[in-house]
C-alpha cells in the first residue's frame, strides 16, 4: 500500500534563533497548482482505471508472460506507483506544513482513502509474482536485459515470500492500513498542538525543545519540566497510540509467522539482522569509551558535581551564543559541498533557488526535518524547521545530503531510485561530515576547534548512542506488548532501562524525564527505524576515512554509489570502497573515529 510520505525526523534537529533572513517556503505547483485542481481529478481518474485494466490484464496471468509482456507489466505498474506517489507527495507535503489544519487533513485522508482503494486490485501482483518457481524468473531475466535490470526489486518482493498470506487475507490488510494511518495522525496531531509555557512565552514543541541548547541552566531545567509535565498531561494518549500501533504489528508479525518484531524492518532495509545485531552490539560494548567518557568530560566543562538531563546538549561555557542566519547557513554548506566536488553544489543549488525548502518555524509545522524524494520525474523536497542555531545549520547540510542522494537516483526509475534506510542515511551524514570538516579545518584557535569537535562528538552520541538506545527501547516495548497492555508506567520503566545504561553515569534523572519516549516519532511511523542512523553514520566514518587515506577516484565512486538508489545490495554498494559491512570489525572502525576525537578533546584538557 502506498503511504503517505512519513517525517523522517533528524536526530539533532533541535534549533533555535532571531533574525535568520529570507526563509524559503516551499512551492508545491511543481506537484499540482492547487488541491482542487483539475490535473487532480485527471490523474486520479487514470489511476482508478489504470488499476483496474492492470487486473484485468494481469491477474492469474504472470505465469504466461514472456520477457517482452512481463517487462511492460513491469512498467505499467512503475507508472501507477508514480502516479499515486505524486498524488500522496502533494497531500502529504501540504498537510506536514500545517497538520493542525482540519481541510489538510481531510484532503489527505481522501487521497489516502481513494488510493488504497483503487490500488487494492494491484495486490494480486507480489502475491502471483512471489509462486513463480526462481529458475522461471531467471529465464526471464536472462531473455531480456530491460527486465533484468529490475531483479533487485523482485529480489526484495521475494524475501517475503515466506511470509506471504492468502490473496484475501493481503487485500484485507491493504484496505485496513488506513485504519493504522489514523494512529500516526492523531500522533502527529497531538504533537503539533501541544503549547508550553516557559517563562512567561508560549511555545510549540520545536521551540520548547530548542531551550535545552541554550547556554542559560535555569532556562534549560524550565524547558525540561516544562515537557514533562506536558507530556505527562497527554500520556494516555500516547501511551494509547504505542500500544495501539505495537498490537497491530504483534498481529500482523504474528500470522505472517515473523520470527520477531525486527524481521519486517530488516527485511525492509535489505540488511541481515546478524548485521544489525553486530552494529547494536558494538555500540553498546563502546558506551563506556563513547559517551560516558564525553558526558564526563563535559560534566567537568559544565562545572557540576552531577548532569541532569537539560544539560546533555548544553553548549560549553566558552561557546558564544550565536545566530546562524540563513544565508550563512546557506553559503557554509554549499561551499563545504562545493569543496568535496562542484557537482555536488550544482544538483544542491535548487533547493535553495527553486523552493524545494520549507525553513521557517510555524504554528501547527510537524516538528523536526526530512527530505522527502516525491516522485522520480519531479524532485525532492527538504523541510527544517530553522531557528539559526550551528547544530542547524548540520541539520540543513543532513537533509540536503538526502536531497542529493535522492536527485541522483532518480534516473533509476520509480521502481529503482528507492533506498532502504540504512543506505538512505549514508549521503546526509556524509554531507554533514564534509560541512564539519570544513569548519574544523578553517577555526580560528584552538577554543573554537574544541567548540567544533564536542559538538561533532555529541552529534554523533545523538546519532549513534542515543538512537541504539531508543533501538533498544522499540525491542523491549514491542516484547512486553506480546504480553499484555501496557500501562504509562510500563512504557516510562522501559525507557528509563534503557538511558541510564547508555548516557552513563555522570547523569542524574528528573522526575518526569521517564516520559520523553512520548515524542519521538519515529516508534509510531517507522518502527525499528532508528538503528538506520547508526547504521549510516557507521558506514559514513568509515567511507570517510577511505576518502581521507585514498582521495584519487573517490568522488566518482561515491557519485556512483548514490545513483544505484535501490538497484544494489550494501555488500555490492561497498565493494568499491574496500569495506565490508558484514564484517564485526567494521563498525569498531567507525566507532574508533568517535572515540578518537574524544581522545582529542581529552588532550586539549593537558
Amino acid at each position: 500500500m502506498l503511504t503517505l510520505p512519513f517525517p523522517l525526523h533528524d536526530a539533532n534537529a533541535n534549533s533555535g534563533g532571531k533574525d535568520l533572513g529570507d526563509l524559503p517556503e516551499w512551492d508545491l505547483t511543481d506537484l499540482y497548482p492547487a488541491p482542487d485542481a483539475a490535473e487532480i481529478k485527471r490523474d486520479l481518474d487514470w489511476l482508478e482505471e489504470a488499476c483496474k485494466s492492470f487486473a484485468a490484464d494481469y491477474e492469474g496471468k504472470l505465469d504466461t508472460l514472456d520477457a517482452a509482456g512481463f517487462l511492460d507489466c513491469v512498467k505499467r505498474n512503475e507508472r501507477i506507483q508514480s502516479v499515486a506517489g505524486r498524488i500522496m507527495s502533494y497531500a502529504g507535503l501540504r498537510y506536514y506544513q500545517l497538520t493542525t489544519d482540519a481541510a489538510r487533513a481531510k484532503f489527505m485522508s481522501d487521497m489516502q482513502d481513494k488510493i488504497t482503494t483503487f490500488t487494492t486490485p494491484l495486490v494480486f501482483f507480489t502475491l502471483e509474482l512471489n509462486r513463480l518457481p526462481d529458475n522461471h524468473l531467471d529465464g526471464l531475466f536472462a531473455a531480456d536485459p530491460d527486465l533484468a535490470r529490475y531483479k533487485p526489486v523482485f529480489d526484495r518482493i521475494r524475501a517475503m515470500k515466506p511470509y506471504q498470506l492468502s490473496d484475501e487475507l493481503e487485500k484485507f490488510l491493504h484496505d485496513l492500513g488506513v485504519v493504522g494511518d489514523a494512529w500516526e495522525k492523531l500522533f502527529d496531531e497531538t504533537i503539533a498542538g501541544l503549547t508550553f509555557h516557559v517563562n512567561g512565552e508560549e511555545l510549540n514543541i520545536e521551540g520548547t525543545l530548542n531551550l535545552l541548547t541554550e547556554q542559560d541552566r535555569p532556562l534549560r531545567e524550565a524547558a525540561a519540566r516544562e515537557l514533562a509535565t506536558v507530556f505527562a498531561e497527554n500520556i494516555r494518549t500516547f501511551a494509547r497510540v504505542h500500544n495501539t500501533q505495537a498490537k497491530e504489528k504483534e498481529v500482523i508479525d504474528r500470522w505472517r509467522g515473523m520470527p520477531s518484531a525486527q524481521t519486517a524492518r530488516h527485511l525492509s532495509n535489505d540488511v541481515e539482522p546478524e548485521v544489525v545485531e553486530a552494529l547494536r552490539n558494538a555500540v553498546v560494548a563502546a558506551y563506556p569509551k563513547l559517551s560516558h567518557r564525553y558526558y564526563e568530560l563535559k560534566r567537568k566543562w559544565l562545572g557540576l558535581d552531577r548532569m541532569q538531563v537539560w544539560d546533555r546538549n548544553a553548549p560549553l561555557p566558552a561557546e558564544e551564543t550565536r545566530t546562524v542566519n540563513w544565508a550563512q547557513a546557506r553559503e557554509t554548506v554549499m561551499n563545504a559541498y562545493a569543496e568535496f566536488d562542484p557537482r555536488m553544489a550544482e544538483i544542491a543549488t535548487p533547493f535553495f533557488d527553486k523552493g524545494w525548502i520549507d525553513a521557517a518555524v510555524k504554528p501547527g509545522k510537524a516538528p523536526g526535518a526530512f527530505a522527502h524524494p516525491t516522485v522520480t520525474d519531479a524532485h525532492p523536497y527538504v523541510m527544517l524547521n530553522y531557528l539559526g542555531k550551528p547544530r542547524d545549520v548540520m541539520t540543513l547540510a543532513h537533509e540536503l545530503g538526502h536531497g542529493v542522494h535522492q536527485v541522483l537516483a532518480a534516473d533509476q526509475g520509480e521502481m529503482l531510485s528507492s533506498t532502504p534506510l540504512t543506505l538512505a542515511e549514508t549521503a546526509s551524514v556524509f554531507g554533514e561530515m564534509l560541512t564539519f570538516r570544513r569548519l574544523l579545518d578553517n577555526a580560528k584557535d584552538d577554543a573554537e576547534k574544541k567548540t567544533l569537535l564536542a559538538g561533532k562528538v555529541e552529534d554523533m552520541i545523538n546519532t549513534v548512542v542515543r538512537q541504539i538506545a531508543f533501538y533498544d527501547f522499540e525491542c523491549k516495548l514491542h516484547e512486553a506488548r506480546r504480553g499484555g497492555e501496557l500501562t504509562p508506567d510500563d512504557i516510562n520503566a522501559l525507557w528509563m532501562s534503557v538511558q541510564a545504561e547508555s548516557l552513563g553515569p555522570a547523569f542524574d534523572f528528573m522526575d518526569g524525564y521517564e516520559t520523553f519516549w512520548a515524542y519521538i516519532p519515529h516508534f509510531i511511523h517507522s518502527p525499528f527505524y532508528v538503528y538506520a542512523y547508526a547504521f549510516g553514520d557507521g558506514l559514513v566514518n568509515a567511507l570517510y576515512a577511505v576518502y581521507r587515506e585514498s582521495p584519487e577516484g573517490f568522488q566518482d565512486k561515491y557519485f556512483d554509489m548514490l545513483k544505484a538508489g535501490g538497484s544494489k545490495h550494501h555488500k555490492e554498494l561497498l565493494a568499491p570502497f574496500g569495506l565490508d559491512a558484514t564484517d564485526p570489525a567494521f563498525w569498531d572502525k567507525g566507532l574508533s573515529m568517535i572515540s578518537g576525537m574524544i581522545d582529542e578533546l581529552e588532550a586539549m584538557e593537558g
